[in-house]
């Protein structure tokens, strides 16, 4: 089973409040309030969005390298 499979197993074994899933959840969600809060242009939804996905990743890749 590959390391995805397995991520996606375990976000699909529960979606409570304090699972895996929910914690995943949240960082998202932060991640996204972060990037609107510091976007110039409210209206830009697009970039804004990326933005917060890219912090998202670069969390998870920081995370994932120490």
């Amino acid at each position: 089973m590959s390391m995805i499979e397995k991520l996606i197993e375990a976000l699909k074994e529960d979606k409570s409040e304090g699972s895996y899933y929910y914690a995943w959840q949240a960082n998202i969600a932060v991640a996204m309030q972060d990037a609107y809060a510091s976007a110039k242009n409210k209206k830009d939804i697009h970039k804004i969005s990326n933005e917060g996905a890219k912090a998202f990743l670069d969390l998870l890749i920081y995370t994932a390298k120490n």
